[in-house]
């Protein structure tokens, strides 16, 4: 397999070190994600979508921008950042706990898959909308680029399990494989989750496959 690096081992010959993925996870706050003209009804016409912090993968970006999402309680949850680019479609991503707080059952989709979802209020500074549909709950999925898809041999869409050594040791499974060839290896769980396997104390997280 070919390897990051070599050294000389004491025949003379020389050792290729094979490829070891390094494990990063990162934990998905409640966000969501907006086509331009949502954001031109929340934020006024033409606005564009400035950048508060660099994402792990290149191409995304939390945004300064942010909007309330109110739920069927007429209970709201205030400045839910928005994350850049802009996309097709719209959509809120929350956690469980985020969900019930404001009376929407929202399903376990893949990012994207929103046909059928429940919606809700958005609220900016300067409009409001109704989203007909796009409140999930993300499921939990892992980015990789075709080097690590090769090392766990997985292709896309085939499923991982996550182990946590931690205080409260837990295996997390069916982490959904998403690949492409410009990503970097990077776990995605959302808040609840991180908070059951006590995430912030974890010594060590180990990749398998399911």
């Amino acid at each position: 397999q070919l390897g990051t690096g070599s050294s000389a081992n004491g025949n003379g010959n020389v050792a290729v070190q094979a490829y070891k993925p390094k494990v990063v996870v990162n934990i998905s706050a409640r966000h969501c994600h907006l086509r331009q003209a949502d954001v031109d009804t929340l934020f006024g016409p033409g606005h564009q979508l400035t950048t508060m912090r660099r994402l792990y993968q290149d191409t995304d970006f939390a945004a300064n921008e942010t909007v309330a999402v109110v739920g069927t309680r007429q209970r709201m949850i205030p400045e839910v950042r928005i994350l850049g680019p802009c996309r097709k479609f719209s959509q809120v991503e929350l956690a469980f706990t985020d969900a019930i707080s404001v009376g929407i059952d929202a399903p376990v989709r893949l990012s994207g898959d929103i046909e059928g979802t429940p919606g809700c209020l958005l609220i900016g500074p300067k409009g409001s909308l109704v989203l007909q549909q796009g409140v999930i709950r993300a499921q939990r999925h892992v980015h990789m680029g075709p080097k690590d898809a090769e090392y766990y041999g997985v292709k896309h869409l085939d499923r991982l399990n996550m182990r946590v050594e931690s205080p409260c040791p837990s295996t997390l499974e069916g982490l959904l494989v998403r690949k492409h060839p410009e990503w970097k290896l990077e776990v995605h769980i959302d808040t609840d989750e991180a908070n059951a396997c006590d995430l912030a104390h974890a010594t060590n997280v180990i990749l398998t496959k399911a």
